[in-house]
């Protein structure tokens, strides 16, 4: 199996268990920044006790810190998006990483040239988020917070593949859980302030909570990362950002059978779930025919 395969197959295996976060978010009763706060929390000591402390230079220890932070600033704002409208919306929001990223990469890699094929397929993304933004006005906010959220998540993917390098996955995860960590704790006052909870802020998880956050953290978390963080070392920053525009779709699924959410949505919220995963399917496309090219 060549690298380029292995890599998609670890990239959808990653989608695969994105797809049940949004749920999770919902299942959960905590609000949002004590989801994240203890999604970290839990996924730190689960890997300390697998990787330890590992050694690693001060340089990259601080950019995987950071790029932790940024991770649980994605966090906080996704389910807030999800608390202030309902997943489908939260996690369609999402799909916006795609475009994001076609603007950002050729700016952080310098290496990167600015390609139009990639915006071309980020603005059918874009054209299909458009088109959920025909419902009513009450999920207005849930979606503004969402499109932030893709953004930051964007900022995460392209600088960690450039801070995981030459580093073993479970490190990068783990020392990024660990900045995370301490980068929501500070952020949690500021985003209070501006998006007060309805909910205790202060909750120590009991129940089924605290199982659902166990789940939540060993598999939609460590899992997840894992895959993707091997998935970035043989796929490029776009693609996989890209190919996680599938999560709605899972996530989607899944919260029509739970949640009932299907009667919540028209025919426009249809037709963008349609754009979206047209443009997944041309990049996929578009990649698979550049590594046949170039073993010919």
């Amino acid at each position: 199996m060549n690298e380029t395969k292995r890599g998609f197959i670890q990239l959808h295996l990653s989608v695969l268990l994105a797809g049940f976060t949004g749920l999770f978010g919902r299942l959960i009763t905590l609000n949002e920044v004590d989801i994240v706060w203890y999604r970290m929390l839990f996924t730190t000591c689960i890997l300390l006790v697998f990787t330890g402390l590992p050694r690693v230079g001060w340089q990259k220890f601080w950019q995987l810190c950071g790029c932790g932070a940024l991770l649980g600033l994605h966090w906080i704002l996704f389910y807030g998006s999800i608390k202030a409208s309902n997943v489908s919306i939260g996690v369609i929001c999402f799909s916006l990483i795609g475009f994001f990223t076609a603007l950002f990469e050729p700016i952080l890699f310098k290496e990167k040239r600015f390609s139009w094929i990639e915006l071309l397929f980020s603005l059918i993304t874009v054209a299909g988020v458009m088109c959920i933004f025909s419902l009513d006005a009450r999920y207005r906010t849930g979606i503004a917070i969402g499109i932030v959220s893709s953004a930051v998540c964007a900022l995460y993917a392209i600088c960690n593949k450039k801070a995981s390098i030459g580093v073993r996955s479970r490190t990068v995860l783990m020392y990024q859980m660990a900045g995370g960590l301490v980068a929501v704790s500070l952020i949690a006052p500021l985003y209070l302030s501006v998006f007060p909870s309805h909910q205790p802020v202060i909750v120590i998880p009991d129940g089924s909570n605290l199982w659902l956050m166990l789940c939540h953290a060993l598999f939609c978390t460590v899992g997840m990362y894992l895959l993707q963080i091997q998935a970035l070392k043989r796929l490029s920053a776009f693609t996989v950002n890209l190919t996680y525009n599938l999560e709605p779709c899972y996530t989607i699924i899944l919260a029509f059978f739970i949640f009932g959410e299907g009667r919540e949505l028209n025919f426009s919220f249809y037709l963008g779930i349609a754009l979206i995963l047209l443009s997944v399917l041309l990049q996929t496309l578009r990649v698979g025919s550049r590594r046949t090219a170039h073993e010919s």
